[in-house]
């Protein structure tokens, strides 16, 4: 494998540039005094940042931006062989990292690394550790998995030894990073158009705590089942946090009108100390009571894990508040698998509303496919659930189900369920049946957060 050296920068040509992590690891790269171009299908708001920075970004990706000067180039799982600038590259033998590989060796440069897994909750979690590790003047580089406004976009470029990414299971691309602390928040079943079941994904997930650097410790969620299972073997010291007799769980747990949570934090039988979040939700609490225990394990201060907690305002597409429309409340959220969505809905239950409207748009065929029971018993913890059609993303067989299909199961446990072909129609829907007071959610990992944004912008 072509192994990156910060010591003599190279050319590196990424195709895709315009992704939230690729476009964090160009902004890196170029920080560290390599030269980086790349390419992506149109113009973004990411692509346009990343010229600003002096990046050349070909549009649209064509065999010919795989310059002779390249020394290697970098993709991701979204690119496959019969793309273009992949078949040049391999054409002129060109060295190739996936986005996970040149990931783990930029990982590599510094001593304090953090990678946090999770089936749910990376975004979340990896912001909360961003916001307390600024706080407590760490200079951190930052890779994020959204929209973080505490740092103006993904990615921040620090200039000391800490280094805080997400690290995502599906493609296993998180086996290509070997952190010096690594975080498990959850397994549960998802992507599984790569994984064969759970016990596949499982296995993955004890892989990866495998490859925590020895000296190194791996904090895990109390709530997994058979933690022994993805902890067996592993060199790194093991941390449990979240549930009762894990080494940090919360207690005192209240929540306020707006179901925003303050709570205590047992480590040992010793009282941590009082934190209040701005975001939310049970599982909020759990993201960050783990975010608390690696800021311990690091030494910081609960003085500043206090105040960095209570400076993160949330993620994009976290429980967004997106604004009021004609006296109800939109919320955009990213929730895309039944776990998250349960999640969401009970947070929502704690906010102030007249009826929870929930707008649901699945994110692929295979996701759907497999987890409809699950998806219909989540949804229905809204009192109304309009569904828009599912997000094909990647995927090109619809393997016979619609989003009518999972309208007709969240109807047969009695909750009032719509499908609606388009946005527009959907739109219409709202605008005749939203009364004030009610709390509306778009909700997904596509492009259904058009919909409460073109509400508000007055559309309807």
């Amino acid at each position: 494998m072509y192994q990156i050296d910060f010591i003599h920068p190279c050319h590196v040509h990424f195709i895709g540039i315009g992704g939230i992590s690729m476009s964090g690891l160009a902004s890196v790269l170029v920080k560290e005094g390599f030269t980086v171009t790349g390419s992506d299908a149109k113009k973004s708001r990411m692509t346009e940042a990343l010229e600003a920075k002096g990046i050349r970004i070909d549009y649209p990706q064509k065999a010919e931006n795989i310059r002779p000067e390249a020394d290697v180039i970098v993709y991701t799982a979204a690119i496959h062989p019969d793309n273009p600038e992949f078949s040049e590259a391999v054409r002129l033998r060109k060295p190739m990292l996936t986005r996970a590989q040149l990931l783990g060796q930029i990982m590599a440069n510094y001593d304090n690394s953090i990678a946090i897994s999770g089936t749910h909750g990376k975004t979340t979690t990896t912001s909360m550790l961003s916001c307390i590790q600024l706080q407590a003047a760490m200079d951190p580089t930052i890779s994020v998995g959204g929209i973080l406004k505490e740092i103006g976009g993904n990615i921040r470029v620090g200039d000391s030894e800490n280094f805080i990414t997400e690290a995502c299971e599906y493609t296993n691309s998180f086996l290509s990073l070997y952190p010096k602390i690594g975080l498990i928040l959850n397994i549960d079943a998802d992507h599984l158009d790569f994984f064969k079941d759970l016990d596949d994904i499982r296995h993955s997930f004890h892989r990866f705590a495998c490859n925590i650097r020895k000296g190194g410790t791996l904090v895990i969620s109390g709530a997994i089942p058979n933690p022994a299972e993805i902890t067996e073997g592993i060199s790194a010291d093991v941390v449990t946090y979240g549930t009762e007799g894990s080494d940090y769980y919360p207690v005192n747990i209240t929540y306020d009108e707006r179901g925003i949570g303050s709570f205590d934090v047992s480590h040992h039988g010793k009282n941590l100390g009082h934190f209040r979040l701005e975001i939310p939700g049970e599982h909020n609490i759990q993201n960050a009571t783990a975010a608390i225990a690696v800021s311990d394990l690091l030494g910081i201060s609960m003085e500043d894990v206090r105040e960095g907690l209570l400076s993160f305002g949330g993620a994009d597409r976290r429980f967004q508040i997106k604004g009021e429309w004609k006296g109800a409340t939109i919320i955009d959220d990213y929730a895309h698998h039944p776990t998250e969505i349960r999640a969401t809905l009970k947070a929502a239950e704690n906010y102030p509303h007249r009826k929870i409207w929930c707008v649901f748009q699945p994110h692929t065929y295979t996701r759907t496919k497999a987890l409809m029971n699950d998806f219909a018993d989540a949804l229905s913890m809204a009192d109304t659930v309009v569904l828009a059609d599912i997000f094909a993303a990647r995927e090109k067989d619809n393997l016979g189900i619609s989003s009518d299909t999972l309208r007709q199961n969240i109807a047969n446990l009695g909750t009032d369920a719509y499908y609606f072909p388009s946005f527009h129609q959907i739109e219409d829907f709202l605008a005749e049946s939203v009364q004030p007071g009610d709390l509306v959610i778009t909700m997904g990992a596509g492009d259904v957060v058009k919909i409460g944004e073109e509400l508000l912008a007055g559309g309807q």
